[in-house]
């Protein structure tokens, strides 16, 4: 099975990764740090062999198939072409960069090379979110008219720092929870957003970078889509509705990292719950980018998700900061 290397001692690699690699067999061989103690305490904490500084000196083992990159974002793009380059697969976080054109960059040198490249969207693999999916796909609610989606939290203690002080290191609210819910909505619909507006502000958290932003997409076929992301609201449910024709579905604490939530379809016929597995969201990632390793399948989302999920967070910062309607560049993709 998979030889992985951490690129980055992180929070999510500690708390998700780490195990959802070893539950699908993989071995977690080395991580890498900037910081030489956090290196080897960080391997030392979770049963991985060697803590490293170098990327190169990780890169040249002849054992490791692939990478899993979870720095800040702004170095997401060097670590990536590095590890093309050195033949690895990679699983990177969202963003991929803090650019589109180095996403389009990375995911053009992976192709070349031959290797897997994807990104860490782990919402459409929540059982939850296949569930929802699938039901829309049936026309269980008829056409699709308008989706709202409420993603405002508090972002826990641990995980801020960067996240609220440095646009540069791709911190702010629509670098990390905007992505995460273009990527969901593409998922559900099969259609990419047109143009949005958005309106964004700092709203008690953020210094230097928003912590709060509301914004609406036009899709293609006409489906409104309305989304509230946050990294302030402490005492928030999230939720994910879609609504139809024939019906709606209305889903509860369902944007989140864990397989919990509840969803409930109305219709005529009245009101039922819509019953989804509980599988792991980041096992459920790694199986199927091991299937694609193995060239049966394709990763739950590939390089190219990752570019169109950026491009609509990007869109979405322009017309926050503008006042104006932005199309989405998706760079030809």
């Amino acid at each position: 099975m998979t030889t992985w290397g951490l690129i980055g001692a992180s929070t999510i690699a500690a708390e998700h990764m780490t195990a959802a690699f070893r539950a699908n067999g993989g071995t977690v061989a080395s991580v890498l740090s900037s910081d030489a103690g956090r290196a080897r305490s960080y391997a030392d904490a979770h049963g991985i062999a060697r803590g490293v500084t170098s990327l190169d000196d990780m890169l040249a083992d002849p054992d490791l198939d692939a990478v899993y990159i979870s720095t800040t974002n702004e170095k997401h793009f060097g670590q990536a072409m590095a590890a093309i380059a050195a033949g690895k697969h990679v699983l990177c976080e969202k963003p991929l960069a803090t650019r589109i054109d180095d996403a389009l960059t990375m995911v053009a040198a992976a192709r070349k090379a031959g290797v897997v490249f994807a990104t860490n969207h782990h919402l459409r693999n929540a059982g939850s979110h296949i569930a929802i999916r699938d039901a829309i796909a049936a026309g269980t609610i008829g056409r699709v008219l308008s989706i709202r989606v409420h993603h405002a939290v508090m972002l826990p203690e641990h995980l801020r720092g960067w996240r609220l002080t440095s646009p540069d290191a791709g911190g702010g609210v629509i670098a990390d929870i905007v992505v995460h819910d273009a990527d969901t909505v593409r998922f559900h619909l099969g259609e990419d957003p047109v143009d949005v507006v958005a309106m964004a502000c700092e709203s008690g958290l953020g210094q230097g970078v928003e912590d709060s932003c509301m914004s609406v997409w036009q899709m293609p076929s006409g489906v409104m889509v309305q989304t509230h992301e946050s990294f302030t609201h402490q005492y928030a449910e999230t939720g994910f509705q879609v609504y139809g024709t024939e019906g709606a579905i209305l889903a509860r604490n369902v944007m989140t990292q864990r397989p919990v939530g509840e969803i409930e379809i109305v219709t005529s016929a009245g009101r039922a719950p819509l019953p989804f597995a509980d599988h792991g969201l980041y096992t459920h990632a790694v199986a199927l980018f091991e299937q694609a390793i193995a060239g049966t399948g394709r990763p739950g989302a590939d390089g190219v998700d990752g570019i169109k999920s950026l491009a609509v967070a990007e869109a979405v910062a322009q017309a926050a900061s503008s006042g104006r309607r932005i199309a989405v560049d998706y760079r030809g993709v």
